[in-house]
């Protein structure tokens, strides 16, 4: 059973528990999800994997969850958190593939922006995609992201060079895109 921390009507995001290490590290083995990490050119063992969920469940890192049937669908989470100028980096992933493109990813990033701005005080939340993630590229503008500029030619996949997108988000976006929740 998983923890509800942050509730949504699709989803949940719940605090990352150890025992789901295998079910990452399958989903960050799946070039299909792992094209969109920086990880793809990577193994990722569940020892490993394991030890990744120790360090960053430290942190404010979670396990998005269906809501409907309480099963583990991905995770998004916040890094490099700098209170003094109240900023951070936000991260999502959605594993299982069955959930993408039917407002999961889209709901799970309103939750944890929402708790970033009204608990954590933060201003502006920053993220990286890459060019060719045009689903998600959609989905953080329909959250109210905004680019603020491209590192040109920074990723290499399929024989390809893309630009990793910088954009971002304050509050003020937020709540405007989004409105009161």
């Amino acid at each position: 059973m998983y923890i509800k921390k942050l509730i949504g009507t699709k989803c949940y995001l719940s605090p990352m528990e150890l025992s789901d290490a295998p079910k990452y590290a399958a989903w960050l083995n799946d070039l299909d999800v792992a094209v969109f990490t920086q990880i793809a050119g990577k193994s990722l063992t569940v020892d490993k994997e394991r030890d990744i969920l120790a360090s960053i469940g430290k942190e404010h890192n979670y396990g998005i969850v269906d809501a409907a049937t309480d099963t583990l669908i991905g995770s998004c989470g916040l890094m490099d958190l700098d209170a003094l100028n109240r900023s951070a980096e936000i991260g999502i992933v959605l594993g299982d593939k069955s959930y993408w493109g039917r407002g999961y990813g889209t709901e799970a990033l309103r939750l944890l922006l929402d708790y970033a701005f009204r608990y954590l005080n933060l201003h502006n939340v920053m993220l990286r995609v890459y060019d060719y993630n045009q689903r998600g590229i959609a989905c953080y503008e329909k959250v109210g992201f905004k680019a603020i500029g491209r590192r040109r030619g920074a990723v290499m996949r399929n024989l390809a060079a893309h630009d990793v997108v910088y954009m971002d988000i304050i509050a003020a976006d937020f709540y405007g895109t989004n409105g009161p929740t």
